[in-house]
């Protein structure tokens, strides 16, 4: 065989995975899997946004793994794979925490705080751990 691997005398998976990950950043292999496939017929897979008003678990992570080997198989297949994420700013979960947070209820909406106020209020709870949800998309290829 022409390429050789990398050979691993002792498992380290933080580190193999760290390696992985610098790879794919440094030649923009994401980035490249859909690039290199303008023109291409589209494919569109519609996911539920997460409401990230609370950190990942290892659910989230099994979820959008088993999702994502079907966008991962059409790019194989020769289809153009755009992914565009988004957050989910209402429902109840985000609801409930943003009305804990504010010390109201549902009541108070549109009478102690406005509606626009409490909207904002919600989207500010979602945006709390972006960062760490970009981090774990980030890490799971």
């Amino acid at each position: 065989m022409s390429t050789k691997f990398t050979e691993y005398k002792g498992l380290d998976l933080p580190t193999v995975a760290s390696e992985v990950l610098e790879f794919w950043k440094k030649n923009n292999v994401f980035e490249q899997s859909v690039t290199s496939r303008e023109g291409a017929t589209p494919f569109v897979f519609f996911e539920g946004p997460p409401s990230a008003n609370g950190l990942p678990g290892i659910h989230h992570v099994m979820a959008r793994a088993i999702k994502d080997i079907f966008c991962r198989y059409k790019t194989q297949k020769g289809f153009q794979v755009k992914r565009k994420a988004g957050w989910d700013t209402h429902g109840l979960p985000v609801e409930l925490g943003t009305e804990a947070a504010l010390g109201i209820t549902k009541e108070d909406i549109g009478k102690t705080i406005s509606i626009e106020e409490y909207n904002e209020a919600c989207k500010k709870t979602v945006m709390r751990y972006t960062d760490v949800w970009n981090d774990l998309t980030e890490k799971m290829g």
